[in-house]
């Protein structure tokens, strides 16, 4: 199975202690985001893990440790999200020259094919112009040349949860045409560049620009990856509109501290700082222990490695 770790929260950050201890254990629980009495047992064990996508901000706790994780034979890449917002939008987020330079030594680790760039979400609003994203997609573009070989981006989507922040901070809905001018700037881009470009779950073809649909869980590089081909379907539990094959997350909602003011997955500061207040890295769950009245239900972990 492939694992993603995770779409929720971001676990290389702020809980890299909890998600080896669930390496060296071979299990992890997770509770239902939706039911938090239902609690899947999913094994972490070499065969039941095709490979872990994870996604973050900030690998720089976890760098160390990639030695481990590569003896024990798990495949993994990253989705490594870097934009030009300061920290009006991202007040938890580390110095941006400080993750280029992070971002640069994970790809000399581990191979540019295997960090993913994520200029996500692009938006509009005060300072945040078409012609400050020109300039500064541009100088990440200069910067990470040679370090990736491909760039992920979608277009903010104004969800209920996040409509009063980003009202807040002077941020528009986007419209069509706003998105066909990002796109025609953004594209030539990044392939001045040799960046590969792709967008995630967006429904209009900005193919003419040079940027493609793409899989954010992707199947293509995961076979590229492990020189295995995969038998593994779409994600029917994501969007239409996402390409994403079929994997498990292994994050929890509500946990991740740099507080991005676009973010869908925190509720409030308050209830991460409360959640955070919980975490134990020697729990199988990443926010607090068992209270004794869930149902525990293994999930089947089969391999989608082809069988030949």
């Amino acid at each position: 199975m492939i694992v993603s770790v995770s779409r929720r929260t971001d676990i290389p950050a702020f809980y890299p202690d909890w998600f080896f201890r669930r390496l060296e254990e071979k299990y992890v629980y997770v509770r239902n985001p939706m039911n938090p009495r239902q609690v899947s047992e999913l094994r972490l064990d070499r065969d039941s893990v095709d490979c872990f996508v994870f996604w973050t901000k900030n690998p720089g706790p976890m760098m160390d440790r990639l030695s481990a994780l590569d003896e024990m034979g798990y495949p993994y890449y990253f989705q490594f999200t870097l934009t030009a917002y300061g920290t009006d939008l991202e007040p938890g987020v580390a110095d941006k020259d400080e993750m280029i330079k992070i971002f640069r030594r994970l790809s000399r680790r581990i191979g540019p094919e295997r960090v993913v760039w994520r200029y996500d979400p692009v938006l509009l609003g005060g300072d945040y112009t078409i012609q400050y994203h020109r300039e500064w997609f541009e100088k990440m573009c200069r910067a990470l040349c040679g370090y990736t070989e491909s760039c992920v981006i979608s277009f903010l989507d104004m969800y209920s949860r996040i409509k009063k922040n980003m009202e807040y901070q002077g941020i528009l809905p986007l419209s069509q045409e706003d998105i066909r001018i990002l796109a025609s700037i953004l594209g030539p881009i990044a392939a001045r560049y040799g960046i590969r470009m792709s967008t995630c779950s967006e429904e209009m073809d900005l193919e003419e620009y040079g940027i493609r649909k793409g899989k954010c869980i992707d199947d293509r590089l995961i076979e590229s990856i492990t020189g295995h081909h995969l038998d593994v379907k779409k994600d029917d539990t994501q969007r239409a509109s996402c390409g994403c094959v079929k994997s498990v997350d292994i994050g929890t909602y509500h946990t991740c501290a740099h507080f991005c003011r676009y973010c869908y997955a925190n509720l409030s500061q308050r209830q991460v700082e409360e959640n955070r207040r919980q975490h134990n890295p020697d729990s199988p769950l990443l926010i607090g222990s068992l209270r004794g009245d869930e149902k525990i239900t293994p999930r089947g972990m089969k391999s989608v490695i082809k069988k030949t």
